[in-house]
């Protein structure tokens, strides 16, 4: 598969065409970046990492019958993905109390939510991510409503997959975004799902395996998500 066109640099992560217009080709980077860009470094790795877990959680929601755009692994920094128009919403899932959600309704970080809470945000970096809700949605035009239903279904499918999945890891999810796109009449999952897009905390001790470590200046952040890749892999 033949790298083409630069289409489009992201916080984490470079796009290209291919050879097929129905492919495109993701690079992750090493970059680290938080509160709107406010906040940057480079962590040596980093990209590697988020390449492989990706992959990993890619490749597991496929198996359970959720469709995703991911293809293949082509490097250690390259997955081959299906072309996706991005519906500019971003899904948030909770299940326990932490960032914003703690800031927002004064809920204890670590406070284990009686449902699982789905929030919505505009992906518009110089906005900051608004949080947004149906009407907003609807009235914008940025999803129908029988995709937003279809969305949600589909992120409730994935944490119902990988809550249990990461708790025989001996890890929590905490929390985690979610982005999908337009593929001809499909709506897939895109994006990533690494530590940079979910908290992930040790089950027993509850040191943060994610990128709140970057967020909150507590180092250690590839460290921690090299623990988090170990464990996937089964490693001892």
């Amino acid at each position: 598969m033949k790298k083409g066109e630069f289409l489009y640099e992201g916080k984490a992560k470079k796009i290209y065409r291919t050879d097929d217009p129905g492919l495109y080709l993701v690079e992750f980077k090493d970059d680290a970046t938080a509160f709107d860009g406010v906040k940057k470094d480079k962590l040596a790795d980093k990209g590697i990492l988020n390449n492989r877990l990706s992959a990993i959680f890619f490749e597991l929601l496929e198996e359970k019958g959720v469709e995703t755009h991911y293809e293949k692994t082509i490097s250690e920094r390259e997955m081959l993905v299906k072309s996706l128009e991005i519906i500019p919403v971003e899904v948030i899932v909770r299940n326990i109390a932490a960032g914003s959600l703690s800031k927002r309704l004064g809920i204890p970080e670590g406070t284990v939510m009686k449902k699982t809470v789905l929030e919505f945000s505009l992906k518009d970096d110089e906005l900051h991510d608004p949080m947004i809700n149906h009407y907003h949605i609807y009235a914008m035009d940025l999803a129908a409503p029988e995709e937003m239903a279809e969305i949600e279904k589909a992120a409730l499918r994935v944490n119902e997959l990988l809550v249990p999945y990461l708790r025989e890891k001996g890890i929590t999810l905490v929390d985690f975004k979610l982005e999908f796109g337009r593929h001809g009449d499909k709506i897939l999952l895109g994006d990533e799902i690494s530590p940079d897009t979910c908290r992930f905390w040790d089950s027993s001790s509850q040191e943060k395996l994610d990128k709140d470590r970057f967020r909150r200046d507590m180092g250690g952040v590839v460290e921690a998500y090299r623990e988090v890749l170990r464990r996937l892999e089964g490693g001892e």
